[in-house]
């Protein structure tokens, strides 16, 4: 699974240098909308890229944030449409599995609409929090904007992260020099 994990992002951190901001916008998508992307790699590199390359922070943070929403969207009308089911004998095969949906399930139906707000800041469960959401029938307005202002601070965050990386890199740098 390292193994998968590692070329999954070594993928991801080519195909933003390459693509740009467009780039962290499908991957950002892809991955809120279930697609084993981790953002954990996508928004800290763009944040770096923003400190070393010209990407503008501000704008890594808005099209992070907006394509997560676009990913959960996806995921909100699957679980509206029937999806559970769906996602219950076939998630397996995007990586999407029942534990992941019960746990989702389990805090939305604990924490209804805020749920939506505060997971967005959790592993996992942010991505998949839209399947609950879409199967209780939340009102989509509420669902999009909760989503959006819940990526907001995730997003930054990581974004803040890759900035200060490259803020540091010459410090950075000769620690993994010595660590070599």
């Amino acid at each position: 699974m390292e193994s998968i994990n590692s070329q999954l992002s070594g993928f991801a951190l080519s195909f933003i240098e390459r693509a740009g901001y467009s780039g962290i916008f499908i991957l950002s998508a892809l991955e809120s909308a279930g697609i084993p992307i981790p953002s954990e790699v996508v928004i800290p590199f763009s944040g770096f890229l923003a400190f070393t390359s010209g990407f503008d922070i501000w704008m890594v943070i808005f099209i992070a944030t907006l394509a997560n929403l676009a990913g959960s969207v996806v995921l909100f009308w699957i679980g509206k449409s029937g999806g559970r089911w769906i996602l219950d004998h076939y998630g397996k095969y995007v990586f999407i599995h029942k534990h992941d949906l019960d746990k989702g399930d389990r805090w939305f139906a604990k924490y209804g609409n805020k749920a939506i707000f505060w997971s967005r800041m959790l592993p996992v469960v942010r991505t998949f929090i839209s399947l609950p959401a879409g199967v209780s029938g939340m009102n989509f307005s509420k669902f999009c904007l909760f989503t959006f202002l819940g990526a907001l601070p995730w997003n930054a965050g990581l974004a803040f992260v890759g900035y200060k990386t490259g803020e540091n890199w010459d410090i950075l740098h000769d620690y993994f020099r010595s660590a070599d």
